[in-house]
């Protein structure tokens, strides 16, 4: 199989990235843990949710480490273990931002539904599109190419669009978390630390997949 270097010199910036925005994750995520909350997360969520009106928007543990998440269909936060049960600000804090989801949901946040709408398109897309760019372009088949980019096109447009959602739900968590009580004030440079690393690897992720799509239109180009 014809192999391109060019390919790497594409995605290195991105990769460069991830693995920076990975070690932040994993060290702020391991100091804010050793700092006490007077809350678990679950608990934080659920003031936070209560709060907001929210009392219809239910609290699942699920198994996983950092496999938080919020299901717009189930109205439901999911929270690993260390997170439901953890009271530390880094499981306040990640429990904090994903009840920022369930009041963007509830507040009817424009790119939240817009990105809600993609995921079938980007999960299509990130499977059978990068598969059909890369046979056409080691197999020389425009057509086949030329379609993997435009589905590729759609996983660019999720990451693009998941970009102002996730920083806007982390906004909203801080602001909740100190309105609330739920974080002193003096303490929240713990939870911002964590909220701020967990940022750049949506950074990371989107300026990977806009370098791919980049690469592969060079080659159609070629």
């Amino acid at each position: 199989m014809y192999f391109d270097p060019m390919y790497f010199v594409y995605l290195a910036p991105a990769i460069l990235l991830m693995l920076w925005a990975q070690f932040r994750v994993r060290a702020t995520y391991a100091e804010a843990q050793q700092q006490p909350a007077p809350l678990s997360g679950a608990a934080a969520a659920r003031h936070i949710l209560d709060s907001a009106g929210l009392t219809n928007v239910g609290i699942e543990q699920v198994p996983g480490q950092l496999s938080d998440h919020y299901d717009p269909r189930d109205k439901v936060l999911r929270l690993s273990p260390e997170v439901y049960q953890g009271r530390t600000l880094a499981a306040v804090g990640i429990a904090a931002h994903e009840a920022g989801h369930a009041l963007q949901d509830a507040r009817a946040y424009a790119p939240l539904h817009i990105r809600n709408a993609a995921v079938p398109v980007a999960n299509f897309g990130s499977g059978f599109g990068v598969l059909m760019m890369l046979f056409g372009a080691v197999f020389n088949f425009p057509m086949l190419l030329w379609a993997g980019i435009i589905l590729f096109a759609g996983v660019v447009f999720f990451q693009v669009v998941n970009l102002p959602v996730e920083f806007n739900a982390s906004s909203r968590a801080k602001a909740q978390l100190v309105s609330l009580g739920i974080v002193p004030t003096e303490e929240m440079s713990y939870v911002n630390r964590v909220l701020n690393a967990a940022a750049w690897t949506y950074v990371a992720a989107t300026l990977q997949s806009i370098m791919i799509l980049l690469y592969y239109l060079s080659r159609a180009r070629r």
